[in-house]
C-alpha cells in the first residue's frame, strides 16, 4: 500500500490485477517511493482479536482454476480487501457486542501509554532507526507534535537537546537537512521549523535563521512556479505546500515565493477530483491536502475545482470508518489526517463553493490563460507590492467558523482511530496487523483533533461531548489545520515573527 509522507516522491504501485494470475497472495508492502518503511521497534502483537478463520469461496490465485468458467477470480487487492475487514469486523463486534459502560472503556484513548512510548523514542531509539538517520527532522516533529496534541509538556533539558539539535542541522546557506552536515531539503526544513514552533519557546523560535531560509526557497523555486524539494531534487506538491507553509508559518512568504504556484498546483488536479504529486499523475490524499492547504495560504483556492475535490476525499472514507490514500487501495490510519484534515478545510470555503456550483465551476476549470480574469485573488495578489500580508491568510482563515458541518463522517473516523489503530503498550498504528511507529502515531492523533473539532461552529468554544467518541477526556488540543501544529503554538509563533513596529 502506498502511503504519505512529504520525506520522499510518491511512485505509483503496480496494480494487481497484471500481476501473474499464479502467485499467491502477499501482505501489501510499502512502495519504496513513497517513504522509507518505518522500522518496526519491538512490540507485541497488534491484532486485538484472532486471524479469521479462512471461509471457503474462489480461488486467491495460487490454486487450479475451478472447473466453473463463471466463478470469478479474485485479484491480490481484493484479498488483502477481504483480510482487512475481516480484522476491523471483528473489533468492531466487540465494541457492538459489550454495555455502555464497557464501550466508554474500550473507546478509551491510552494518553499515558501513548504518552510513554513518544517520550521514550525522543530519548532513545534502537539501531534500527539508522535506516531514517536523513529524517532525522521527522522523527523530532513525529514525536514531539503528537505529545503537544496530548497535553504533554517537555522538561526544559529535552527541549534544549532538540533545539540544539535542529541548530546543527541548520544549512549556513538556509533551510535544515535531514541530520548535521547533510543537504538542505524542503521536507525536513518543514518538519524542523513546525517542531522548533510546536516547543515554543524564545530560544526555539529565535534558532530559525529566516533570512537564509528565504534565500534557500528562492534557489528551490522554479520558473514555472513550483518547487523543488532539494538542490537537484524532485518538483511536485509536496515541496509547494512544504515551502509555502514554512514560508507562512515564520512570516516570509511574499510575492516572489508566491508567484505561479497556485496555477501549478491547479494544474495537478486529476479528472477524479483530487490531486496528484504532478500533472497527470494519479490523486492522492497527501497530494491533495497539501494542494488545497497552500492554495489557502495563498489565497487563490478558487483556483481548484472544490466540489470535485470535496467528492474525491469524501469517497476516500470506507467501510473500515477510516480513510485510504488512493483510490481501490487499503485504509491507512495516517489519512486520518491528510484526508480528514483536506475534508475539514473545505467547511470554511462554503461561500466559494457555492459560487463555483452555481458558475458551473465543476464542470469546466478556468485555464491558466483566463485565470486572472476571474480570481478575486490569484493572479490579482502577484500584481500588488511585496507587502501583501500574506501571513495573515492562515490567521484570518481559522479564525473563521465551520459554514457547515462534517462532511464525513467525524464518528465513525474517530472508532477506526480508537478501535483499530491504537496499540495497547502505546502508539498507533496503520491498520489491524501492523506495528506501531511514530509516523502513524502522529497522524493518527492528528486526525483524530480534526475529527473531534470539525463539528464545531464556534472557534473560540470547546466541541460538545456528542462530538467526542468515548469519554471525553479522549479530547485533544485542536491544530491549525493548514500547518499541523497546535493551536495555541501557532498563535505563539504569529505573534512571535510579526514585524516589530
Amino acid at each position: 500500500m502506498v502511503r504519505f509522507s512529504l520525506g520522499r516522491s510518491a511512485r505509483p504501485q503496480q496494480h494487481a490485477a497484471v500481476r501473474s494470475r499464479n502467485r499467491r497472495p502477499q501482505q501489501a508492502q510499502p512502495s519504496g517511493g513513497d517513504r522509507p518503511p518505518p522500522p518496526v521497534p519491538a512490540a507485541a502483537p497488534m491484532d486485538s482479536s484472532p486471524e479469521p478463520e479462512p471461509e471457503p469461496g474462489p480461488p486467491t490465485g495460487g490454486d487450479p482454476a475451478p472447473a466453473d468458467p463463471e466463478v470469478p477470480r479474485l485479484t491480490v487487492t481484493q484479498v488483502e480487501q477481504m483480510n482487512v475487514e475481516a480484522r476491523v469486523t471483528d473489533i468492531y463486534r466487540v465494541l457492538w457486542g459489550g454495555s455502555p459502560n464497557t464501550q466508554s472503556i474500550i473507546l478509551e484513548l491510552w494518553r499515558d501509554q501513548h504518552i510513554e512510548y513518544l517520550t521514550h523514542g525522543l530519548r532513545h531509539l534502537g539501531p534500527a532507526f539508522q535506516i531514517l538517520d536523513a529524517n532525522r527532522p521527522w522523527l523530532c516533529y513525529w514525536m514531539v507534535h503528537p505529545l503537544a496534541l496530548l497535553d504533554e509538556v517537555l522538561d526544559d533539558d529535552l527541549e534544549d537537546d532538540i533545539v540544539d539539535f535542529l541548530a546543527r542541522c541548520q544549512d549556513k546557506d538556509g533551510g535544515y537537512g535531514g541530520g548535521p552536515g547533510q543537504l538542505p531539503h524542503l521536507a525536513t526544513t518543514y518538519a524542523a521549523v513546525n517542531t522548533l514552533v510546536t516547543i515554543g519557546s524564545e530560544r526555539a523560535l529565535s534558532s530559525i535563521n529566516r533570512d537564509n531560509l528565504y534565500k534557500f526557497m528562492l534557489r528551490m523555486k522554479e520558473e514555472s512556479g513550483a518547487f523543488r524539494m532539494h538542490d537537484g531534487g524532485e518538483i511536485d506538491v509536496r515541496a509547494s505546500y512544504t515551502a509555502i507553509s514554512v514560508a507562512s508559518l515564520v512570516n516570509i512568504l511574499d510575492v516572489e515565493l508566491a508567484k505561479g504556484v497556485g496555477d501549478y498546483i491547479a494544474s495537478c488536479q486529476t479528472y477524479e477530483g483530487g490531486i496528484a504529486g504532478e500533472p497527470y499523475a494519479e490523486a492522492h490524499g497527501g497530494y491533495t491536502f497539501c494542494g488545497l492547504a497552500a492554495l489557502i495560504m495563498l489565497n487563490e483556492v478558487e483556483k481548484l475545482d472544490l466540489p470535485s475535490l470535496i467528492d474525491w476525499v469524501a469517497f476516500r472514507q470506507g467501510v473500515e470508518c477510516g480513510f485510504q490514500g488512493r483510490t481501490n487501495k487499503l485504509v491507512d490510519g495516517c489519512y486520518s489526517f491528510w484526508q480528514g484534515a483536506a475534508i475539514a478545510l473545505t467547511q470554511k470555503l462554503v461561500m466559494v463553493i457555492d459560487e463555483q456550483l452555481k458558475s458551473s465551476y465543476s464542470s469546466k476549470k478556468p485555464s491558466g490563460d483566463d485565470a486572472c480574469g476571474t480570481s478575486s485573488s490569484g493572479c490579482a495578489l502577484e500584481k500588488l507590492s511585496a507587502a501583501v500580508d500574506y501571513a495573515r491568510f492562515g490567521f484570518d482563515f481559522v479564525q473563521r467558523s465551520n459554514q457547515v458541518g462534517p462532511l464525513f463522517h467525524n464518528l465513525a473516523l474517530q472508532q477506526y482511530i480508537l478501535l483499530c489503530a491504537q496499540v495497547l503498550e502505546g502508539g498507533l498504528r496503520d491498520k489491524p496487523g501492523k506495528n506501531r511507529d511514530h509516523y502513524h502515531s502522529c497522524y493518527c492523533l492528528s486526525g483524530l483533533s480534526v475529527s473531534q473539532y470539525c463539528a464545531m461552529t464556534d472557534t473560540n468554544s470547546c466541541p460538545l461531548p456528542q462530538h467526542v467518541l468515548g469519554p471525553y477526556s479522549n479530547l485533544l488540543e485542536p491544530i491549525h489545520p493548514l500547518y499541523n501544529v497546535v493551536l495555541d503554538k501557532y498563535y505563539t509563533a504569529y505573534e512571535f515573527f510579526q514585524p516589530s513596529d
